[in-house]
This record gives structure tokens, sequence and C-alpha cells, in this order.
């Protein structure tokens, strides 16, 4: 790193308050965990010097005008904004804000977007050919807005463009861009230390998806279906064969299975495997356990079973999603 790292964060009308404030309690973070060593320098830059009004109703004080910032630039982070319509969310693009971004991106020596942010790194031509992640909700807007560029709406972040453009995920996935942005400049054990001091459950690594199984799956507006899948999370290695579940919520075998899926939009056999896979994946990122006690705990009975699962599921195998994304104490 340069003896002073700048970073400048992108704010205009509305846009979303962690989005900024997130990152930059991060490299706050970073600052005094190394003893100043990372030396970030964090500025905001809006439209005019002065108030902005963000989307929670905070107000932020820019410390430059867009055409004050000027010179080099280490990380332009852009946040984004959104407005919210008939049939959900909708990515605002500002035309001045594309502009600026088009115009300070070739001076900066890294760009990474924030959740909807990615639809002003597109609008101004800087995901053209590249892979690129946002919001969940917003993904199918950028497809169809850019479709020279790939949307991804799995993972919590995308590193492209060797390693000079990252896009995040939404949300609370602003953390995990900026601590990967601090684990690429500092290390890992420096991001680990922030990461403890933010009280975070897990340093999640990029490829990881957005969603958690009960979170992808659509809420139920039967309370005991919501139930038996709390239920299901913490008993994986049980029998969870459909005439056990089905004997545990006192239904028939056929009932209980047009039920389940007429309420989570999948089959129990699938909701079980995937719920698994998911147990598997956190005991493969945070512990060095062998493979055959992984199997157990997540209820696959033997390493083989797993090995298929995740060929299934994820294309690879338990080792090699381990040696991706093992996160290891400092």
């Amino acid at each position: 790193m340069s003896p002073s790292h700048r970073v400048v964060i992108a704010v205009f009308p509305d846009v979303d308050l962690l989005d900024v404030t997130g990152p930059a309690e991060v490299f706050a973070l970073a600052n005094r965990e190394t003893g100043g060593r990372a030396r970030y320098r964090v500025r905001l830059a809006g439209p005019v010097a002065g108030e902005v009004r963000t989307s929670a109703g905070v107000r932020l004080l820019t410390d430059l005008a867009f055409d004050e910032v000027g010179g080099q630039v280490d990380t332009l982070l852009v946040p984004g904004a959104v407005d919210m319509t008939a049939d959900g969310p909708v990515a605002r693009v500002d035309a001045g804000v594309v502009e600026w971004v088009r115009a300070t991106a070739p001076k900066a020596r890294r760009v990474a977007s924030v959740c909807v942010g990615a639809h002003v790194l597109a609008a101004a031509g800087l995901l053209d050919g590249k892979t690129a992640t946002t919001h969940w909700s917003t993904a199918a807007q950028l497809a169809a807005d850019h479709p020279a560029v790939t949307v991804d709406p799995d993972p919590i972040f995308v590193r492209t463009d060797r390693g000079r453009l990252w896009t995040g995920a939404g949300i609370s996935a602003c953390l995990d861009l900026a601590l990967a942005l601090v684990a690429e400049d500092l290390g890992e054990d420096a991001a680990l230390s922030v990461a403890r001091q933010l009280v975070m459950y897990l340093k999640r690594q990029g490829g990881q998806s957005q969603f958690s199984v009960p979170l992808s799956r659509p809420a139920s507006e039967r309370r005991d279906i919501d139930a038996l899948r709390l239920w299901i999370a913490d008993h994986l290695d049980e029998d969870l064969s459909a005439p056990a579940l089905a004997a545990r919520m006192c239904l028939s075998e056929r009932h209980f299975a047009r039920v389940f899926k007429q309420e989570t939009g999948t089959s129990t056999a699938d909701y079980v495997a995937a719920a698994r896979v998911e147990a598997a994946r956190r005991l493969l990122e945070s512990t060095d356990r062998p493979l055959e006690q992984v199997a157990a705990v997540a209820g696959f009975g033997s390493a083989e079973t797993l090995h298929r699962a995740f060929r299934r599921q994820l294309a690879t195998t338990p080792g090699a999603y381990r040696r991706r994304f093992r996160t290891r104490s400092s």
C-alpha cells in the first residue's frame, strides 16, 4: 500500500446509508487494529459539497464535490440507491453520477460497487464483458438493462479485471466486500481482526451464496411448515425422510408432500439436501474436521454421500471447497 490509501466513497440523494457507513467503518477499524499501518483516508464525495439526505433519512456531509476529487484515488467505492415501485425495488441510475464515475474510474487503482451501485458501474460501461453481482432483488434489472454484463445474483461479491474491479451484493454484504479489500491490502490477519471487532460471526468469502437455505425459500403461510423448517435445520443428523417428516406433522405422506411443495416451492428431499449441504459448507469453512465427521454432523452419513451432494449442487468436491473458502483465525 502507498503511505496513505485514499478511499473515495460516492454519495448522492437517497443513497443507502449502510452502503456508505459500513465500508467506512471497516476502513476506520483497519486503521485502529493495525496501529495506523493501514493508513486509510476515507473521503465522501457528492454532486456538491455539503449535506446529502440518505434513504434512511439520516443526513451525511460530503468532504468534497465530485469536481474537487481530482488526483489519484486508491479505492473508488460506489454505493447505490433504489426507488420502490409496485413491482418492487428498481435501482436508481443518476446520469450525473454515472458520468463522474466514468471519468474518475480510469484514475482509480481499484473500483468497487456496493449493492445496487453495480448498476452505476454498468451504466458507465465498466462491467461490459465481465461478471458482476448486485443485490438479488435488482439482478434481473441489471441483466436486462446491460446484456453485455454477465450477472450472477448469488455470490456475496465478485472480483474481476485482475482485482481492479469488484462488485458486491446487498446490504450487510458491504462489510464482507470491505473486509476483502482490507485482506487484499493488508492480509487475512488484519481483515479477521476487523471482523472480530465488528462481532461478525464469519468473514465470508466472495463465492459464497447471499442466502442460507431458509432465506432462499419464501416464507410459508403455514406456521407449522415454518416451524418444521427450523426443526430440520437443528436435526440434520436425524431421519429426515418424507415418511418421517410426515409422521412428525401428523399428516399422510401424500398430503404432507403436497403441502410442503406448495408452501416452499420444493420437495422435502431437495430441501433437506440443500440444508445439509449448507451445514457441511459452514463446517468446511470454519473447522478442520475430517470429511467423515463433517458428513456425519450434516446428516450425510458418509463422506461418499457428501461428495455426491457437493458434486450435484455445487459442481465441486468438499476438499476443493474447503481449500477455497476455509477461513483461518490469526
